[in-house]
């Protein structure tokens, strides 16, 4: 299993928190944490915190990632949720619901940048 730097960094409790608060204030949107693997050569992401509309699909958010990094298009990016690579068509809330935070064992001081439906 790849471990997420940002879980290392971030406490439970605080993620969870804040997970919370965002999904109370933005019912629509789904907070999601998006990493590279260390070893990877793709360009590094400025933002790790994105807000997506529940509606989004995975690949549209892969989309968004590649136009994000200026990925050119020979080169391969995937998407992993908890070591899964989900199906390009799923919903990112479908996504959201299958591996949102447990409810025992979020996260502060960044701002979460809101992709536009």
């Amino acid at each position: 299993m790849v471990r997420s730097k940002f879980k290392d960094e971030h406490p439970f409790d605080k993620r969870k928190a804040e997970a919370e608060r965002i999904r109370q204030k933005y019912s629509d949107r789904i907070p999601v944490i998006c990493e590279k693997v260390e070893k990877s050569d793709i360009p590094t992401i400025d933002k790790k915190k994105y807000l997506v509309p529940a509606d989004l699909t995975v690949g549209q958010f892969v989309y968004v990632i590649r136009k994000r990094i200026k990925l050119s298009p020979e080169k391969a990016i995937f998407i992993f949720v908890d070591d899964i690579l989900p199906p390009t068509a799923a919903l990112m809330s479908a996504i959201y619901e299958e591996h949102k935070l447990p409810v025992h064992p979020n996260t502060f001081g960044e701002e979460w940048e809101e992709i536009p439906q």
